[in-house]
């Protein structure tokens, strides 16, 4: 069996361990090395898999790797990318792409100059009820949409995600980039404007932890996400993503995380979500990894990701200005 080799760039971002979770359960991948320059973030994982560890990500991207995945600190996407891109790699980037659109375009173009693919890590859209809605509103279920309210609440991740320097930005940018993604694949509009606000109430410091993003579309179309790190930490589970979508012949309403078990526990002393649908990680991986190796375009680009991180940057102006902003 033909096998696409995929090392893994830092486990800075708790999704890098599904991924290699995922990577390492599909017979069509091999994982041939992990890079992180905080040999305890991924000490556990390559000592019990027996995966080689590589110091300087540089090494890696030596080796005969087709691709690589990369979840470091949103503020190292652009630069590890065009790296990447230059040693001949395909990349998986964790979301957001980057934190200017000056470096996402960057790193669109190094990947297209180097004729490898650039993927960014966009799962939601594997969650069943989101691939239901899609096809529904493909089929006209609803009629035109006219409307959308998302939300995307979190409790606050902590760590890097809270310094700046490291993240480029906190809860809007952190949330928003998953929600507006759903909203530009299923309308397949641009979007034109952004009035927002983004403000710290729940604890964050000097960073964003709240915010409401409003968006007009092309098409006409309004929308809105609460995009924010509200959760406390007694919360069953770390957030939500939720949509109700308003057609002219009717309304879709979406739990991407419905698909759960709730448990009661007098040990931990809260109840505790256990979900049991389909894993989005193990999907958008597997999709990632067939594409490639059947030569078909990725499913979810660069310039997707390009367009969605767009929107969260421009919230951050209109926040500041006060007033609305136009793409």
């Amino acid at each position: 069996m033909n096998k696409l080799k995929v090392g893994l760039i830092s486990f800075a971002h708790g999704h890098a361990n599904s991924y290699f979770e995922s990577l390492r359960r599909m017979p069509e991948a091999e994982i041939i090395g992990i890079a992180d320059e905080k040999h305890s973030r991924v000490e556990a994982v390559t000592e019990r898999y027996g995966v080689p560890y590589f110091p300087d990500y540089r090494d890696l991207l030596a080796t005969d790797a087709d691709a690589v995945v990369i979840c470091s600190e949103n503020v190292h996407h652009a630069r590890l990318t065009i790296e990447a891109a230059r040693a001949k790699k395909h990349v998986l980037c964790e979301k957001p792409l980057g934190i200017t659109a000056p470096e996402m375009e960057a790193m669109i173009a190094a990947c297209r100059e180097n004729g490898v693919q650039l993927m960014t890590a966009f799962p939601c859209r594997y969650l069943p009820a989101v691939a239901d809605a899609k096809a529904a509103i493909d089929r006209g279920d609803i009629g035109e949409v006219v409307a959308i309210k998302g939300t995307n609440r979190g409790s606050n991740p902590g760590g890097w995600f809270t310094d700046r320097t490291l993240s480029g930005g906190g809860a809007v940018l952190d949330h928003t980039v998953h929600v507006m993604d759903l909203m530009n694949w299923m309308l397949g509009s641009a979007a034109t404007e952004v009035y927002a606000y983004a403000g710290s109430r729940f604890g964050a410091g000097d960073i964003d932890d709240a915010g409401l993003v409003h968006v007009k579309f092309a098409s006409g179309v309004f929308a809105v996400i609460d995009t924010s790190w509200s959760r406390p930490r007694a919360f069953p589970t770390w957030g939500d993503v939720t949509m109700e979508i308003v057609g002219t012949k009717g309304v879709i309403t979406v739990d991407a995380f419905a698909q759960k078990n709730e448990a009661y526990s007098d040990v931990d002393g809260k109840a505790s979500w256990s979900y049991w649908g389909d894993d989005m990680d193990e999907l958008m991986i597997r999709d990632f990894v067939l594409a490639l190796l059947s030569g078909r375009p990725v499913p979810v680009t660069g310039e997707d990701g390009l367009k969605s991180a767009a929107v969260a940057l421009a919230a951050y102006e209109s926040a500041k200005r006060g007033q609305p902003v136009s793409l």
